[in-house]
């Protein structure tokens, strides 16, 4: 353990890239998979219940559509959040409550 910290503290800008990424990877990690649970259920149920009201069968892949355009635009929240609406819609259709 000696030899990193030694090895660290020799290559001042490797352990800056470092933490940067690291700093980088939380601030994700926080966006697309803690910050979407804060996320009323009910609101996440209304959201399902209009896509399957409106899309029918094809509510999960309309699901997709929209998290795929969020990942594309980088909205990682925006992802994050239709991860749960689909994960939702998964749910129902495991319990038969839709098609």
């Amino acid at each position: 353990m000696r030899e990193v910290i030694d090895f660290l503290i020799s290559h001042p800008v490797i352990s800056t890239l470092v933490l940067i990424f690291g700093a980088i990877g939380l601030v994700e990690f926080w966006a697309f998979r803690i910050r979407p649970l804060f996320i009323p259920k009910v609101e996440i149920d209304s959201v399902v219940d209009e896509l399957i009201a409106r899309h029918g069968p094809r509510a999960e892949e309309i699901a997709y559509i929209n998290e795929d355009r969020a990942w594309r635009y980088s909205d990682t929240f925006e992802q994050g959040k239709w991860r749960r609406v689909r994960r939702e819609l998964w749910r129902r259709y495991e319990a038969g409550e839709w098609e």
